[in-house]
């Protein structure tokens, strides 16, 4: 922030206003805030429906199907919109970006919902039923009021990474803000106005922020019982079918390119060199997802018990970030690292430090459901037999905590892993990511030598979501 704000108002006030009263900024907002708009509402109804079957419903094969739903998180946007391109050619512009935005962001409001689904009380439920309320009915008037925050959570989620997201709308061909801050910075010396509209981007992410926070609403307390399952009856075949429909959409075109690229091409990647790459993916982003959840917890906590201006204040800052094009954060840190800590900059805590500003936001909302659905009186018990704050918050509130706090990590690990321009200009020299050497080869039209890459990036994301999908899930 301090960086953008330096490289913004360096040359005066008037430069600031002559770039935010430009027809071409204001363009730009609304394309981005339409494009978001878009994506959020179809992820919000493609998640919760989602998350509702696998673990309330007895859809068939649905611990499968809640391990396939998650995947697309590892599917990185500019592999998805190339996969798309080379299956629909025509797909571009605003309906292509929103196609590729969508099928790889609806797990953002899967995973939280799924969460909040897994703990609830069922208590209110079962009694809509007992009142003669039908499946549907208790689905719309309670169930849905129940994950109502954590589904506001993930939608919060998937507006900053659309506004954020640099892949496709590059490769759609939709000029969105991110693709403008990047023409701004290769087109001249001059990073004013890239900087500007750095700071725009930041405004719109609290302007989010905050109206996720009012509509959230007061979240449901960890139910005593497991959820009944609800049998699906006479729509059993259509969600059967809608759900392959879905991973299809979101896996079968990225996997067959990938297959077809993989049998037909002809690559000379060793494997030593896969092998080696996978490493280090796995290590910096672990180091990643460990920081993010360090710097999420007493955010996630203050947010959730406290009211007080100080914890809307550190929740708004802590989803700025998030916003910001990953290119942006990269700079930033390279001016920081460089005029400031010279002896960090190219080194794994300041990549780790990276992913923790970019993708915060993932942990904290993941921790800050989970939190509220502790009820507050089994922390109130604890302190009354004598222990502390810290002791409650580890052997009571972080407990019940759990599944959030897992999502929460798993979405950063996976997003880590995946992430492009900040590990490129930060990561120490010589280490190579599946992502950077994906984005390598891409770059040259190397598909054939990119493809291992690729496909060892979705094995390598789906190691978390099973581990996450058992933990979730339960036993269904």
């Amino acid at each position: 922030m301090a960086y953008l704000a330096v490289r913004s108002f360096e040359r005066g006030g008037g430069v600031v206003w002559d770039v935010l009263a430009r027809t071409r900024t204001a363009e730009l907002a609304l394309r981005s805030l339409s494009l978001a708009v878009a994506v959020t509402a179809a992820c919000l109804v493609l998640g919760v429906l989602s998350a509702w079957l696998v673990t309330r419903s007895d859809l068939v094969g649905r611990r499968a199907f809640g391990v396939l739903l998650v995947l697309p998180l590892a599917v990185p946007s500019y592999v998805a919109g190339f996969t798309w391109i080379s299956v629909a050619p025509d797909l571009t512009g605003f309906a292509g970006a929103f196609v590729v935005l969508t099928l790889v962001s609806y797990p953002y409001v899967l995973l939280p919902v799924a969460a909040a689904l897994r703990t609830a009380d069922p208590a209110v439920e079962e009694v809509a039923r007992s009142l003669g309320r039908t499946s549907r009915q208790v689905f719309l008037s309670v169930t849905l009021r129940q994950v109502r925050p954590a589904a506001l959570a993930g939608g919060l989620l998937v507006a900053l990474y659309v506004l954020s997201d640099f892949g496709a709308v590059s490769l759609m061909r939709y000029e969105a803000f991110t693709l403008g801050i990047y023409t701004s910075y290769r087109a001249t010396f001059d990073r004013t106005p890239a900087a500007i509209l750095g700071l725009v981007l930041v405004v719109l992410a609290v302007a989010l922020t905050v109206g996720e926070r009012r509509a959230r609403g007061v979240v449901a307390h960890r139910g005593r019982r497991q959820p009944l399952t609800v049998p699906l009856g006479r729509a059993r075949l259509p969600a059967l079918a809608g759900t392959a429909v879905l991973i299809v959409l979101t896996l079968g075109v990225p996997v067959v390119s990938l297959v077809w690229w993989l049998v037909a091409g002809t690559s000379t990647v060793e494997v030593s060199d896969v092998l080696a790459t996978t490493g280090n993916t796995v290590a910096v982003s672990a180091f990643g997802a460990v920081l993010t959840l360090l710097l999420a917890l007493p955010v996630g906590i203050l947010a959730a018990r406290y009211r007080g201006r100080l914890a809307r204040g550190v929740e708004l800052a802590s989803f700025a970030g998030h916003a910001l094009p990953g290119i942006t954060v990269g700079l930033a840190l390279v001016f920081f690292g460089i005029r400031f800590a010279p002896g960090l900059y190219q080194t794994a805590p300041m990549l780790a430090f990276a992913y923790a500003v970019l993708f915060l936001p993932l942990a904290v909302g993941a921790v800050r459901t989970g939190v509220a659905q502790a009820p507050p009186v089994l922390e109130d018990v604890s302190r009354s037999l004598g222990h502390g704050r810290w002791h409650t918050g580890l052997r009571v509130t972080v407990p019940l905590a759990a599944p959030g706090i897992l999502a929460g990590t798993a979405l950063v690990f996976l997003t880590c892993a995946k992430e492009l321009p900040a590990t490129l200009l930060l990561r120490p020299t010589g280490v190579d990511t599946l992502a950077t050497e994906l984005w390598t080869r891409t770059e040259v039209a190397a598909y054939a030598a990119a493809a291992p890459y690729a496909a060892v990036l979705l094995v390598v994301a789906a190691i978390p979501a099973v581990v996450l999908d058992r933990y979730l899930g339960g036993e269904r």
